[in-house]
């Protein structure tokens, strides 16, 4: 349920320092804030839910998060004051290797968090090999698993990824826009994953 009566949250945070990272890279905490940019708004309870974990800990991981800025309160959706709301503090967070490389504590924070981010989309995909009979034949067309190869320099790079970037912001406008009109049919939540890196043989 999208929260309505409250501002929407700042588009993209990026973090530049070492306990915040520290802080957003806990397994369970990645997993909490991916489920919570979801859900929109959810409680401890609901989040406990989807995590399969107790309501306990996932309390006391949301209040880290909480602590740091990466997640707020949220206006209540029920009538019950004793749940507390939550919600992602912004759209989206980034976080960038220059930001951390002079500090071996920070370097490897930065590392061990991507790491996290990888295995954790690793496991969305092979949720959805495992349930991929039950979305039906058109969605099956329609997901993709595929990788290219080019020859770039870091300046080209950087263009590609903006532009990428921009085409699926471009396509979540759109899918909200049209949500808003009232055209939900059909619609699902679809993670789209990019990792572009250069490498050598």
């Amino acid at each position: 349920m999208d929260d309505k009566r409250q501002p929407p949250p700042p588009e993209t945070r990026r973090i530049t320092d070492v306990g915040t990272l520290k802080a957003f890279g806990h397994p369970l905490r990645l997993k909490l804030y991916g489920t919570l940019r979801v859900a929109g708004v959810a409680t401890a309870s609901q989040l406990a839910t989807q995590v399969d974990e107790a309501v306990s800990l996932v309390s006391y991981h949301l209040r880290k998060l909480a602590e740091h800025g990466l997640i707020e309160e949220a206006e209540a959706q029920s009538g019950d004051a004793r749940e507390r709301w939550w919600r992602a503090a912004q759209e989206s967070l980034s976080f960038r290797h220059e930001d951390f490389k002079d500090s071996p504590e920070g370097a490897a924070a930065h590392t061990a968090t991507i790491r996290r981010l990888v295995a954790y989309h690793q496991e969305q995909y092979e949720t959805y090999l495992d349930q991929q009979e039950a979305w039906g034949e058109q969605w099956r067309r329609a997901a993709d698993q595929s990788d290219f190869l080019a020859r770039l320099n870091p300046a080209e790079l950087t263009r590609l990824n903006a532009d990428i970037h921009a085409l699926i912001k471009t396509y979540e406008e759109q899918g909200k826009a049209a949500e808003a009109a009232g055209d939900t049919e059909g619609r699902e939540n679809v993670a789209v994953h990019l990792a572009s890196f250069p490498f050598r043989i």
